[in-house]
């Protein structure tokens, strides 16, 4: 039977009861499932070895978004962040995507690259000549460096050089090592690869060899996605379907036209991507670098994603962005949580994954732009958070939800009115039990 991520009234259930939903679905084994449910996952002895002067762990809310259909499979979305609304508000905006046929997604092969700085270059022109005649030694040394990569059908692809003719120290010379990482992020193999090559980038350029890194400006390994949503979807009480569709194309171009609202556009988007790159221990604030370098690649930064109307009045979107995301190495295999929520989104390839999180950045970008244009923002992203200033106020137990109901009948959701109302309720509670 297919497996299927629409779970109705999902949100209703209890924590227990979702994750055994989510087992159903994923297949996860009994020890698999404790896991889910461990507030801890992560041992202070993994952590200890993982980064330095390791004090404790942190944790975060994780939770998953339902109603995902890309390329016609199903998936259910592990994602780990502090911010109420936002899963439900994916999860809603993949219903009304599942209606227009689901997401479509498409992606690069994983090319990354590796730069190398030299300076004190007499002859720019003529070194880079020299180093592109080179460039078989060049990638017969990167590829010398992995060769188990290399068998896998990844490894150095190709060098590129570029002339910086004017820079705050002088002329410089940028050698581009082109690397297919296949499903790593690359970072690593990329800076060791480049390391490897500076001596010889040196002999042939006559330059001096500063810095060899990767660069975060992964635009050889874009991920794409597009859906449609029939317009029918978009009325709501107040508003046809035609002026549903208007008023989403109306908050676009507000990001189009605009840097300060394409800056919070875009982190839109980026809170549904962050999130599941959390979750599956990728590195996003590389992610978050080149998806912003991305946006601004044209002198002005603009949005991520596209709104349209098609010729049946249609709303239309797509997203193009880098994303430069691993299922092998690195935090995806060390953390007990990180290997949980793979296995949950059933990825096989990083480019898989990288398209699934293109389409949940799209996804995400559609809830935000629904709830400004046509609810306000406010409606739904206060009950959420009503609960969260309910907890910073001290409330615990059944006392967050009726502080929280409190605090949203009075529009005031301050946390020194809910600490008087907090006070309030405590002393209605003791003088009843009196």
């Amino acid at each position: 039977m297919e497996r299927s991520s629409r779970l109705p009234a999902f949100f209703q259930l209890t924590p227990h009861e979702r994750a055994q939903r989510v087992q159903d679905f994923a297949s996860l084994s009994d020890a698999e499932l404790a896991l889910l449910g461990d507030t801890g996952g992560l041992s202070l002895d993994q952590a200890e070895r993982m980064i330095e002067n390791v004090v404790g762990v942190y944790g975060l809310p994780l939770g998953i978004a339902t109603n995902f259909r890309i390329n016609g499979r199903d998936y259910l979305i592990p994602m780990a962040i502090e911010e109420p609304s936002v899963v439900a508000g994916l999860s809603y905006a993949a219903k009304l995507v599942r209606q227009g046929g689901g997401f479509h997604t498409s992606s690069d092969e994983p090319l990354m690259i590796g730069q190398i700085q030299v300076l004190d270059v007499a002859d720019p022109a003529a070194a880079r000549q020299r180093l592109l005649a080179a460039k078989d030694e060049l990638l017969a040394l990167a590829n010398a460096q992995d060769p188990v990569i290399v068998k896998l059908g990844g490894g150095a692809k190709d060098i590129e050089v570029r002339l910086i003719p004017n820079s705050p120290v002088g002329p410089m010379l940028v050698v581009h090592l082109l690397y297919d990482v296949r499903d790593a992020m690359g970072a690593n193999v990329v800076n060791t690869a480049v390391e490897a090559l500076a001596p010889t980038v040196e002999r042939v350029s006559g330059g001096r060899v500063v810095l060899r890194i990767l660069s975060n400006l992964a635009d050889r390994r874009l991920a794409r996605a597009w859906c449609l949503v029939p317009k029918e979807a978009l009325a709501l009480e107040g508003l046809s379907a035609e002026q549903g569709v208007q008023r989403l194309l109306e908050a676009h171009a507000f990001a189009v036209a605009d840097p300060y609202r394409a800056a919070t556009h875009n982190k839109g988007i980026m809170n549904g991507i962050d999130a599941v790159a959390i979750a599956t221990g990728n590195d996003w604030r590389a992610i978050e670098a080149g998806a912003h370098a991305y946006a601004a690649r044209s002198g002005a930064y603009l949005p991520l994603s596209t709104w349209e109307r098609d010729a049946q009045g249609n709303l239309v979107g797509s997203i193009e962005l880098p994303l430069a995301v691993g299922i092998v190495g690195g935090a995806t295999k060390v953390h007990p949580k990180a290997r949980l929520a793979l296995k949950i989104l059933g990825v096989t390839t990083a480019r898989e994954l990288a398209e699934v999180m293109a389409a949940v950045g799209l996804g995400q970008n559609l809830a935000a732009l629904r709830a400004l244009a046509m609810e306000g923002i406010q409606q739904g992203h206060m009950k959420l958070h009503a609960r969260q200033v309910a907890m910073a106020a001290g409330a615990t137990g059944e006392l967050v939800d009726r502080l929280a109901e409190r605090l949203i009948s009075e529009g005031a959701i301050r946390v020194d009115r809910a600490e008087a109302i907090l006070a309030e309720l405590r002393a209605d509670g003791a003088q009843n039990a009196n």
